[in-house]
């Protein structure tokens, strides 16, 4: 048997338009389209990067952004650029370097605090040296709230709904190409820890080799190798999910491209800056005999970043939220309710099976 997984509706949301909300690294390849997106959405965005020449360069000031500057290791220069903030977003990697002083200023200016970190143990610090201060403070911390990590966290309690608890979670990430930024190029060769996943119901390394699996894709993706490869959606989803079982698995065509140092960086193919990128995140949630799967599907992991970031942002200052404190995204927001409204931006489809070998072979 199978049915449809429904969602709720966007609530309606309303919200000051004096409200400014702050960009760490806005100046980068994200930055930009997160910037432009509070702007589509009536934001007003603070444009701060540790060079006013590349903010200049990034052409923010033609288009009516503040532009400050300030070095994140600057405490003074970084609580004067986050004066009169209601937010801010950090796009500044690699954030095991620059998360945590952007955490203590958000929390000395009294201010919510999202990234979109990859990094797993960037998540980890963050829930573990802030969360108490977070919720003393009134104010939501939310690391990786992009396409890695927050969506697949958002996807994961959309398709567990009222169940307590799950016997696995796998997700699956397919890109029919990865052409990497010269941030995430960085971070790669920074981040060498340990990357990890639930087995048994404990956190802990991911087994080595990592294990590999074939699944068939709607297209453009068609047939796929994937390999365990776990980023900064499981210290999220393991932190408020049960489940004896939680694995992520990367496309080896996305693999290769970003190890290959010759490929090259995304390429516009639009006004909005998006690259012919196209992604899909299928994950697939089991307890006994029971399925659930979804399909998200969209362009441009770094461009769909800005709206999944901006939608958070918005729910956050219009008080749409469930807890304050260093939380991950679905424990703050109503995953379901939250995928319905990134609908211009994210194709996501649902359903439930009692034949578990249906969609996980």
């Amino acid at each position: 048997m199978e049915r449809a997984i429904t969602t709720t509706q966007q609530a309606d949301i309303t919200i000051t338009p004096s409200e400014a909300v702050a960009v760490l690294g806005a100046n980068g390849h994200t930055g930009r389209f997160v910037v432009a997106e509070l702007l589509r959405r009536g934001l007003k965005p603070i444009a701060i990067g540790r060079s006013a020449e590349r903010l200049a360069e990034a052409g923010f000031a033609e288009r009516g952004v503040e532009c400050r500057e300030a070095a994140i290791e600057d405490d003074a220069a970084l609580d004067r650029a986050l004066a009169g903030a209601a937010a801010v977003i950090n796009c500044a990697g690699p954030f095991m370097d620059t998360a945590d002083a952007a955490v203590r200023a958000a929390l000395r200016a009294g201010i919510h605090y999202l990234d979109v970190t990859a990094e797993q143990p960037s998540v980890q610090a963050t829930f573990d040296r802030h969360e108490a201060a977070a919720r003393k403070a009134g104010v939501v911390v939310i690391p990786a709230m992009g396409f890695y990590g927050g969506l697949a966290d958002l996807l994961v309690a959309a398709l567990m709904d009222e169940w307590q608890h799950a016997d696995t979670v796998e997700i699956r990430v397919a890109l029919d190409s990865w052409l990497p930024t010269k941030g995430t190029r960085v971070t790669g060769e920074k981040n060498r820890a340990q990357r990890l996943a639930v087995s048994g119901g404990q956190l802990g390394p991911v087994h080595q080799p990592p294990a590999e699996k074939v699944a068939v894709l709607p297209a453009p993706f068609g047939r796929q190798t994937f390999v365990e490869l776990p980023f900064s959606e499981v210290p999220l989803i393991a932190r408020h999910i049960r489940t004896n079982e939680l694995h992520t698995f990367l496309s080896t065509t996305a693999l290769r491209d970003v190890r290959d140092p010759s490929t090259p960086s995304p390429q516009a193919i639009d006004e909005t800056g998006r690259s012919a990128q196209r992604f899909a995140v299928e994950v697939i949630v089991t307890q006994g005999e029971l399925c659930r799967l979804s399909l998200a599907q969209g362009q441009d992991i770094y461009a769909v970043t800005a709206p999944i970031i901006c939608e958070a942002v918005q729910r956050i200052l219009s008080g749409e939220i469930r807890e304050t404190g260093a939380k991950p995204p679905a424990a703050i927001f109503h995953a379901a309710s939250f995928l319905s409204a990134l609908g211009s931006d994210l194709s996501v489809e649902a359903l439930e099976t009692s034949d578990v070998q249906k969609v996980h072979p």
